[in-house]
Order: structure tokens, then C-alpha cells, then sequence
């Protein structure tokens, strides 16, 4: 399925929900690309999930942040990858490091930089504990298995209509 068509597809998705995340956060191993930065060198082509790109378009054109929280130990090498596939621009915020902790720290600093609040984002990782510990911040975070796709995309979405619906019924109930 080409960018244009899996674009089309994800608008279709987009369409069905009445509550939309203000910002995406996407990891970036194994999660829009199928490889460890670490293991590859900044001299080859890159190469996203089928999915990854037109589901990034179909966010972009309904005004959808975008956003950045990887773990590397080899961030040159993930900019340098984002530059050769033409998607640096599309992110308002790229925090991209190593750290110790779970993926915490780079919503902290995607929270200070956007002021979004973490109940307005939704995040796609490969990882149980990323997935764990940033869904206690307030985010919607969603498991992908063999990258983002589709159906990861309105499973996302089904859980942050669900979610920030009812957070809204609690704010109702005060």
C-alpha cells in the first residue's frame, strides 16, 4: 500500500473521532523504523514501517503535533535518518537520547516545550515499560508490534476518545 493511499486511509480513521490528540509521539526504533540506530551508519538509506509515512501525513494535514521520544544511544544518527527521509520538519519537538529512566524525561521536556498537558497526547512505543510509565503521566500510549500501523492508529485513537471522555466526566462531576 503506497503513502498516498495509506494517507487516505488514516484521514478515514481520523474522520470517525469526534475527540482528536493534540500531539502524536512517536518512538522511533522499531516503532516508525524496523532497526537499532546504534546498529546502522549514517552513510545508508534509511527506511520507514509501510504504514509510518502516511499516517504521519494524514496527522500533519489535520493539524495534528507531532513529536519525537527515543531512547538512542545514537541520536546523530536518528537526526541524521530523519533528514535523509524528509521528516525532521514535520516534528515540533525531537528529544532524542539515551537515558536510564523510562521514556518520562522526554514527555517532561515535550510537555515544557509544547505546554500541551499529557491527557492531550497520545504515544506509540515497541516497549511494555515505555508504555507503562508514560501512560501513569496522563498519556495515551499505545503497544506496536510490528511498527505503527493502521489499525495501531485507531486503536490509539479509540483509547484517547475513551480516555479524555472520561476524564471530562470527571471534570463534570466536580
Amino acid at each position: 500500500m503506497g503513502d498516498e493511499k495509506v494517507k487516505e486511509e488514516a484521514l478515514q480513521i481520523l474522520g470517525l473521532f469526534q475527540a482528536l490528540p493534540r500531539l502524536v509521539v512517536f518512538d522511533l526504533d522499531y516503532t516508525l523504523w524496523p532497526f537499532y540506530c546504534e546498529c546502522r551508519s549514517k552513510r545508508e538509506m534509511p527506511s520507514l514501517y509501510p504504514h509510518a509515512r502516511g499516517i504521519l501525513y494524514a496527522l500533519k494535514e489535520k493539524n495534528i503535533d507531532l513529536a519525537i521520544a527515543s531512547r538512542s544511544p545514537a541520536p546523530d544518527i536518528a537526526k541524521t535518518f530523519l533528514d535523509k527521509l524528509e521528516l525532521k520538519s514535520m516534528f515540533v519537538a525531537q528529544e532524542i537520547f539515551s537515558s536510564w529512566t523510562h521514556k518520562t524525561e522526554h514527555f517532561q521536556r515535550i510537555h515544557r516545550r509544547t505546554g500541551l498537558p499529557y491527557e492531550s497526547m497520545l504515544f506509540f512505543d515497541d516497549e511494555d515499560r515505555n508504555i507503562e510509565a508514560v501512560s501513569k503521566m496522563g498519556v495515551t500510549s499505545i503497544l506496536v508490534g510490528d511498527g505503527v500501523t493502521l489499525g495501531a492508529l485507531r486503536q490509539g485513537l479509540t483509547n484517547f476518545t475513551g480516555s479524555s471522555s472520561s476524564s471530562s466526566e470527571k471534570r463534570k462531576r466536580k
